[in-house]
């Protein structure tokens, strides 16, 4: 069947996968949330700081 042969071949190259260590994977980890907090507060500041203008602009 044509399952059993995708699984078989999905398995072997599964193989060929260099995965990454646990140290290396921690480390991703915690550059992602660390680079995902910036990127937030970033886009909070200007933001607060687009609205004030356009308040500042309207009234």
């Amino acid at each position: 069947m044509k399952i059993t042969e995708y699984i078989r071949d999905t398995r072997s190259e599964l193989k060929h996968v260099n995965w990454p260590t646990r140290a290396q994977a921690i480390g991703y980890t915690v550059v992602v949330i660390v680079l995902s907090a910036v990127v937030a507060f970033l886009l909070g500041a200007f933001d607060s700081i687009f609205s004030t203008i356009l308040k500042s602009l309207i009234s």
